[in-house]
């Protein structure tokens, strides 16, 4: 009896870790792109909810049935440990860097904003998106420009008053860049991500706004 339902996890003619209904017209449901996709729709949506996640899966169930993907390889990897310490770092960032905010827009004082560049370790599409992505949920910081040249981010901050606040703007984005690639990338990604960060030309690295 032919089964309905096929999991596949080393078959070479289908992604790893996916689910193939049979039928007439073969149907593959790639599995870790799908918990991809939920993740992009949670945190789009940036509230962690049981609705937000039943609905991001039924997105990306849609989406993939709907639009097949060819045979590729998107160098998307799960570790379950590393999006464990990711999600835990994006709340706790979302909360401390909510609470700064809020104590800038009443301090009463003007701020000086500006538009810095951070060079990234990981040139890949998915981990830039996927970087891009992490960095645009935490307030207090939002990407402007994303190059992939030069896998530069270009990220727009409240606070440039001081070289210290722009340092650690930088440095929260390689902390993401880092959790984000050991939560989702290959092996080669997360020996790049154990390296020290690229260095930052100029006093700022960065343009400043008005």
């Amino acid at each position: 009896m032919r089964r309905l339902i096929t999991l596949s996890y080393h078959n070479p003619e289908l992604p790893p870790y996916s689910v193939q209904f049979a039928g007439r017209r073969r149907r593959v449901l790639d599995l870790p792109l799908i918990a991809w996709l939920t993740l992009i729709w949670v945190l789009l949506w940036s509230t962690l909810t049981w609705a937000n996640v039943v609905t991001g899966v039924v997105v990306a169930v849609a989406v993939c049935l709907a639009f097949p993907l060819p045979k590729v390889d998107l160098g998307l990897r799960l570790h379950p440990w590393g999006i464990l310490l990711l999600a835990g770092y994006l709340l706790y960032d979302m909360y401390t860097s909510g609470v700064k905010v809020t104590r800038q827009i009443f301090a009463g004082r003007p701020h000086r904003p500006a538009v810095i560049g951070v060079p990234l370790r990981c040139r890949s599409d998915l981990m830039l998106a996927a970087t891009a992505v992490s960095v645009s949920n935490v307030p207090g910081g939002s990407v402007v420009e994303v190059r992939r040249a030069t896998a530069t981010l270009f990220m727009h901050v409240l606070d440039a008053d001081r070289p210290e606040e722009l340092e650690a703007a930088r440095r929260s984005v390689w902390k993401l860049e880092e959790l984000t690639v050991r939560a989702f990338g290959t092996p080669d990604e997360i020996g790049r991500v154990s390296e020290p960060p690229p260095q930052v030309a100029g006093s700022d690295g960065g343009e400043e706004g008005p």
